[in-house]
């Protein structure tokens, strides 16, 4: 395998990332709005987070990444999702995929492809499917082929598809679960671009047709433990969720603030000649602003107590109880997170009022970013897992949920 850019120079401290994701943050928001309304696909922003480094944030510094905290990701991703929330989205399955590689890969796989990501690859998911009456529910089937193998289904919301250069394809074999790591561009693959929802809208989550595509056995990662042995994946996938809502009520906030500075009239009931005097606009404000951090705060805390896990997991310990703590304190900041975003961006136009309605502006992308990326997981059933812990010492199922 040759690397994507090899002559990229590696700076991995985590002050030189922030700083990145910050300047690459307020980039993104310059564009984000034209992107949504003609949905332009992110192709060279895409590019520039894989330049930065940051997209190997968490490739162990032995294979050229930064290996950051979980912690330190989430403040990268806070940033990006704050500039353009579908760009974070897109982004997202690849960092799982990092993490994937780290648990299961076998030494050369890791070599191999955590290696790629840090000279500047680009992976993504093949996950979901609409076949099985639950969702979770997997058809796909990877089956021998003499010493190889053959890959055959149909994946939906395939997110990111379009920048990546690997699917990581969750398929059932006769063992079991396992991995298939397939080039987007092998024979067999079809890419379909039919992501039609009505926010997130420029994620490039496609539709992905594999018609018995061959695999090698290097290419393969079997999970015989699969949703029997707790890991961390299920966490680490929701708290990157998180970190995108409380991003969507940042970015909501700010628009909210600066619409109200230059661009909202007082209302003849409130007896001010600003809006900005209005208390009830105030209150709205203030309300978005305590909203946004408080989620802010329980995502930093989630991410503190995921980091505490990871380590006992990687320790060898009985990291079982470490990793149930974990996700409770996940799923307390994934729901603060959805309930701030999908709060921040309604609360929006109580600032700005009918004109700040006006297509031109775009604002509503906030709610529809908010509203689309918050139906991705049971907020409810999240919330009832945290009681019945706190009531009954109960951990949370094994689950990429929760």
């Amino acid at each position: 395998m040759t690397a994507l850019l090899s002559s990229v120079e590696k700076t991995v401290t985590f002050a030189h990332l922030l700083n990145a994701s910050q300047t690459l943050g307020a980039s993104f928001a310059e564009g984000a709005s034209q992107r949504d309304l003609e949905r332009l696909l992110a192709h060279d922003e895409i590019r520039a987070l894989a330049d930065s480094g940051i997209l190997a944030a968490r490739v162990p510094a032995s294979f050229g990444g930064a290996d950051l905290s979980v912690s330190q990701l989430t403040q990268l991703l806070v940033l990006i999702a704050q500039g353009d929330p579908n760009i974070a989205q897109a982004v997202q399955p690849h960092f799982c995929g990092v993490e994937k590689l780290r648990i299961h890969a076998s030494a050369e796989q890791r070599q191999r492809y955590l290696g790629f990501i840090a000279d500047g690859g680009v992976i993504t998911n093949a996950s979901a499917e609409r076949s099985g009456a639950v969702v979770g529910q997997i058809a796909t089937r990877l089956s021998q082929d003499g010493q190889d193998w053959r890959l055959h289904g149909t994946k939906h919301y395939a997110t990111g598809s379009l920048f990546a250069q690997y699917f990581y394809v969750i398929a059932n074999t006769d063992q079991g679960r396992a991995l298939a790591l397939v080039p987007t561009e092998r024979n067999g693959v079809q890419v379909i671009d039919d992501w039609n929802g009505m926010g997130q809208r420029t994620t490039a989550s496609s539709t992905v047709v594999f018609d018995h595509v061959s695999v090698s056995e290097d290419e393969i990662l079997h999970l015989p433990q699969w949703n029997t042995r707790r890991t961390y994946e299920g966490a680490f996938a929701q708290v990157l969720h998180a970190a995108i809502d409380v991003g969507i009520a940042l970015a909501a906030l700010a628009d909210a603030v600066d619409f109200g500075r230059r661009h909202a009239r007082a209302v003849p009931e409130a007896k001010v000649a600003r809006a900005t005097d209005d208390v009830f606009v105030q209150q709205a404000v203030g309300e978005m602003s305590i909203r946004a951090h408080a989620a802010e705060a329980l995502l930093d805390r989630a991410a503190g107590a995921l980091d505490r896990a990871v380590t006992f997991f990687k320790s060898g310990q009985d990291a079982d109880q470490a990793l149930g703590l974990a996700s409770i304190a996940v799923a307390e900041a994934k729901v603060a997170a959805n309930d701030a975003s999908l709060h921040n961006s309604e609360a929006l136009f109580r600032v700005g009022g009918a004109s700040a309605t006006l297509q031109t502006r775009n604002l509503d992308r906030h709610w529809r970013n908010a509203r689309t990326h918050t139906t991705h997981d049971p907020a409810a059933w999240k919330t009832q897992l945290i009681g019945d812990f706190l009531l009954n010492d109960q951990l949370p199922p094994i689950s990429t949920k929760i």
